[in-house]
C-alpha cells in the first residue's frame, strides 16, 4: 500500500488534473457521480423501508450506501465533497485559488443535476411504490427529517460528514488494487451513515425526492396515512434550511483533513529539497 505519505504527494498531480479538465467533462463526470450517489441513497432505501427497528433500518443503510462513493473512484467521476481536498495541491501552489473554487462550482451542480435526475426517474416512475408504499413513506420520512433539523445541527453534522468522506477518499488512495480500494473506502462511510451525518451530494437526492413525491397525491395520502407531516418539504426550507448548512459544513471537515496532511506530509518540503 502507499504511505501517507504517498498519497500526499500524488494528490497533489490528481489535484492538478482535476481542475485542468476542461468545463464540460468536468461537468459531465460530476453528474455521474452525483448519479452513483443518489442511486446509493435509492438502493439503500429500498434494502432498509420494511424494517420496523430504525436502528436496524440505519445499520442496513450504511450497509448499502458506500456503494456510491465505490462508484465514484473506482468508475472515475467528480464528486464535490471529495475534491475539497483540493486545498492540498493549492496550499503546495501548484494550482490557483480560482481553478478550485471553479472546480467546486462546475462540480457541485453538475452533482445536482445528476442527484435530482435519479430523484425524479424514481418518483414519477412509481419505483417509490414497491412494498405496497414503504418505499415512498421512508422517502418521505427522510425528506422530512433533513428539512426539520436546525441550521447548527446541519452545519454540524455536515462537518462530521465530509471529514469521514474525505478520510474514505484518502485511504482508498493508500490501496493499490480494486479490493484495497473498495475495503479501505468502505468503513468510513459506513461510520458516517450510521451515525446520522449530513452529506450534501446525498442530500441532493434525500431532499428532491421527497419534495417531488409531495406532488403525487398517491404518496402524499401514504404519508397521511403515516402520520408524517409534509408541511416542511418546501424547495425554500430544503436549499436554506438543510443543503446551504450541510455545504458548508461539508467545505470545513474536507478542509480539516486536507491541511492536517499537507502540514503533516507536505509542509515545507520544497524548501527542504531546494535545501
Amino acid at each position: 500500500m502507499n504511505t501517507p505519505a504517498v498519497v500526499a504527494e500524488n494528490y497533489i498531480g490528481m489535484g492538478i488534473g482535476k481542475v485542468n479538465l476542461c468545463v464540460w467533462k468536468m461537468f459531465l463526470l460530476a453528474v455521474m457521480a452525483g448519479t452513483f450517489i443518489a442511486l446509493a441513497g435509492l438502493g439503500s432505501a429500498a434494502a432498509s423501508c420494511q424494517m420496523d427497528v430504525p436502528s436496524t433500518a440505519k445499520l442496513i443503510t450504511a450497509c448499502v450506501f458506500p456503494s456510491g462513493l465505490m462508484m465514484v473512484i473506482l468508475a472515475g467521476s467528480e464528486l464535490f465533497t471529495g475534491n475539497c481536498l483540493l486545498v492540498i495541491p493549492l496550499l503546495s501552489r501548484k494550482i490557483r485559488m480560482m481553478q478550485m473554487l471553479r472546480s467546486w462550482v462546475v462540480v457541485y451542480i453538475g452533482n445536482f443535476i445528476g442527484a435530482i435526475l435519479v430523484a425524479a426517474i424514481a418518483v414519477f416512475s412509481h419505483q417509490l411504490s414497491i412494498f405496497s408504499g414503504a418505499m415512498a413513506i421512508s422517502a418521505l420520512s427522510t425528506s422530512v427529517a433533513k428539512c426539520s433539523l436546525t441550521f447548527g445541527d446541519a452545519f454540524l453534522r455536515g462537518i462530521a460528514c465530509n471529514f469521514l468522506v474525505c478520510i474514505a477518499v484518502w485511504v482508498s488512495f493508500a490501496a493499490r488494487d480494486v479490493v484495497g480500494k473498495i475495503v479501505g473506502l468502505y468503513f468510513p462511510i459506513f461510520l458516517f451513515v450510521l451515525s446520522g451525518f449530513e452529506h450534501s451530494v446525498a442530500n441532493m437526492f434525500y431532499g428532491p425526492v421527497g419534495i417531488l413525491a409531495k406532488g403525487v397525491p398517491e404518496y402524499a395520502q401514504l404519508a397521511a396515512d403515516a402520520g408524517v407531516d409534509l408541511s416542511v418539504l418546501t424547495w425554500g426550507n430544503f436549499l436554506a434550511g438543510n443543503l446551504l448548512p450541510v455545504t458548508l459544513g461539508n467545505v470545513i471537515g474536507g478542509l480539516l483533513v486536507g491541511i492536517v496532511y499537507w502540514l503533516c506530509y507536505l509542509c515545507g518540503k520544497e524548501e527542504r529539497k531546494e535545501s
